[in-house]
């Protein structure tokens, strides 16, 4: 059967056709899993004193609970906003920007691991993302150190923002040990990953 459709519509349907098959390929070459979360934890206490000073970012339960569905335009948005928060600011770690440690605050041209994960959560939900899809996350190095991540919950599983590393990750290729994360009903309240103890979170290199 002959086709139709004239040559401009051809070859704009072949267009679309070839930019969803980029998509799918890039989507199925970073796919993830899901964090497997447990019961409610502890608030990390620079997350606390955030709070204390930030009431408002602290008590948003956000209604739509279900995961961010990956295109092409979200990638970039993503990749994007990893690249250009982790060149826009210098690391420095809290005793040496603020004189005591666990200090969590938007960034001013320096900050530490945390700083770095707040300023892309906010740019992030400016851009129209979910908070509930955007949940700090406190994890272990494989050095020991504690370091604090910004999670991307995803229709393709859980991504990694991170200031040590400009490529978005699946959680479970990071290399890290995942102890806690934000809930993703209310932001002031957080859950359980794997058990762990009580980790300061500053790592800047």
């Amino acid at each position: 059967m002959v086709s139709s459709a004239g040559p401009r519509a051809v070859a704009r349907d072949f267009l679309i056709a070839c930019a969803g098959a980029v998509l799918a390929s890039a989507v199925s070459a970073h796919a993830s899993g899901v964090m497997a979360t447990g019961g409610l934890t502890s608030q990390p206490i620079g997350h606390y004193e955030f709070c204390k000073a930030n009431p408002g970012e602290c008590s948003i339960r956000p209604r739509d609970l279900g995961p961010a569905t990956i295109t092409d335009a979200l990638w970039q948005e993503l990749t994007g906003v990893n690249r250009d928060e982790n060149r826009a600011n210098s690391p420095m770690t809290d005793i040496d920007h603020n004189g005591k440690d666990e200090v969590w605050a938007y960034p001013d041209g320096y900050g530490d691991c945390e700083d770095y994960v707040l300023e892309k959560r906010r740019q992030l939900n400016r851009l129209g993302m979910s908070l509930a899809d955007l949940l700090i996350t406190v994890v272990r190095k494989p050095d020991g150190e504690g370091h604090a991540v910004l999670t991307v919950r995803t229709d393709k599983g859980d991504f990694i923002l991170d200031n040590l590393n400009d490529a978005v990750k699946p959680w479970d290729e990071t290399g890290y040990r995942f102890l806690k994360r934000q809930a993703a009903d209310n932001t002031g309240r957080w859950v359980s990953i794997r058990e762990g103890q009580t980790t300061l979170v500053g790592a800047v290199h």
